[in-house]
This record gives C-alpha cells, structure tokens and sequence, in this order.
C-alpha cells in the first residue's frame, strides 16, 4: 500500500475572477521527505497552487489534504499547518518587514506562544543555519538579494516546519548566490525536510529533484521522474527547456560514444560513463 503523502491537491480549482481559470483541476501528491521540483511557463499557476497548499487562498472545487486530513479553513487548523508548512515567496521583500534580521525571523517563533528564550534560539539557529547569523542585527533593506532570500527561509525555518514551499527561489540570484541557496536545500533535505520548489532552472532540477511536476494552464500535465519529465521531447509544448546534459547525452547516443537512452544527471556521471566507455576499448 502506497505512503501517505504529506502534501496533496486533488483536483483544485481557482477563480481570481469568473470566467479566469487560474488553476483547472490540478494535482499533485508529494511524498514526506522528498524533493519535488515544479516546472512549467510564467502564468501556468505555479504561485497560485503554493498559495493553497499554504492555504492563503481555498479553492472554488477540490480538495487538499496534509497526512490525509483535508484542509478545514479553521483557524487552529490554520494554525497548526502553518506551522508544519512554510511557504517562502518569490520575493523576499514580501515576506520580510521587521527592522532587522533577527527580529524578523524571531517575529513566527512569538506568534507560536513560545517563551522569548525559546523564540530566540530557535530564531539564532535557523539562522545559523542558512549562514546568516552573523547578521542578525543588520536592516534587512541592507542585504543583498540572495541574503534576503536566506533570512525568508530562516524566518520559516524558525517555526520548525516539516515542508517547506518555494517559490521560485533561485531566481534574480548571481552565481554565489545560487551556490549558498543550494547548499542552504542540500542541508535542509539532510535534515529531514520535505521540499516543493517552483523553478525555471530546468538543469538545477534535473540534478536534484526526486520528482516533477509540470504545470500549465492551470493543470498538471506531467509527472515522474526528471528522466521521465524533464527529457521528453515535447518539452518545449509543456513549456520548459531540455536539460542541456540531455542534449549532451542524445547528441553522444547519436555517435554511438554513449549508449542510446542513458542521460547521465550530473556531469560527474557523464564523465564516469565517458571515461568507462574509454577504460571499455582500451
């Protein structure tokens, strides 16, 4: 008997307005522990669907459950899964509000009822974690893009979530900022954490991701593996580029200097897979 997942959408519909689909039907299941990936075109209703999942918005028909429990709408329901569910936005700025670092990410521990002692360290090591403790007394409108993304995390990360929801996390990052926000993921999936990213960055996703789901026009068309998702040969139908590893690998299949079919998901494995090809005819 299959697991549980922690998270599912069954069928969701939204209306921003009538006649305005902004999710038709979607669906999704994501397993406790997993690293999903969700992928498809601007407007297919990527936010839209974290914003239910967070239960910010309710759907017009369908239903979402976590462990099983449907969403009730409740405020200790609400509550309750706010805590277990952190959703970190695309833009930081929407999130963050307080003066500085600390005091913004300590703002969700207080809200909790939990002792300022409490609040605090819980605050200090989600910080710690995401590498910005020692910023904990700057104005966050001193920060760089990508701290500010960071300080988010840490601001969800201090309610002590079981899954976190990001949106679009990678994006307006420059290159040491994607490298501190990936090893800030590779930590939190370490840890346990069940994570949902909403991204472009199709390569990141081929190479990290247990499972994808593409979304367009309001529902989700696609789902599997990244071998199965992200190298078919209708991606850009579904609104996605190829890895560029894919290429790679199907141009090199094409040569008969790698098999038809094996697409390696990092570039350490194409080069183990080229270098037993060589070891092979030697």
């Amino acid at each position: 008997m299959a697991a549980t997942p922690l998270i599912a959408a069954d069928n969701v519909t939204f209306r921003y307005r009538p006649g305005n689909l902004a999710l038709d039907g979607a669906t999704l299941a994501i397993p406790a522990g997993s690293r999903v990936a969700l992928v498809g075109p601007n407007g297919a209703g990527k936010s839209t669907l974290f914003l239910h999942i967070n239960a910010i918005l309710r759907p017009v028909a369908g239903q979402l459950s976590y462990k099983g429990q449907p969403y009730s709408y409740g405020r200790g329901f609400l509550a309750a899964l706010r805590q277990k569910v952190g959703l970190v936005f695309q833009d930081p700025d929407t999130q963050l509000f307080a003066g500085n670092v600390l005091d913004d990410v300590i703002f969700g521990p207080m809200n909790m009822g939990l002792t300022a002692e409490e609040a605090r360290r819980r605050a200090e090591a989600a910080l710690e974690s995401v590498g910005m403790l020692e910023h904990r007394t700057a104005p966050v409108h001193f920060l760089s893009q990508g701290q500010k993304k960071r300080v988010a995390i840490a601001g969800v990360l201090a309610m002590e979530p079981e899954a976190l929801v990001m949106d679009e996390p990678t994006a307006g990052l420059d290159y040491p900022g994607l490298t501190s926000l990936r090893e800030t993921l590779a930590m939190l999936h370490a840890a346990g954490k069940t994570l949902l990213v909403a991204t472009h960055d199709i390569d990141w996703a081929w190479n990290w991701a247990d499972l994808v789901y593409v979304l367009a026009a309001g529902r989700m068309v696609a789902a599997g593996s990244p071998a199965d998702i992200l190298a078919r040969a209708d991606h850009a139908a579904l609104g996605f580029a190829r890895p560029i590893l894919a290429d790679v690998a199907a141009a090199l299949g094409d040569r008969s200097i790698l098999p038809a079919g094996v697409v390696p998901r990092s570039v350490g494995e194409l080069a183990a897979l080229l270098a037993g090809r060589q070891n092979g005819q030697k």
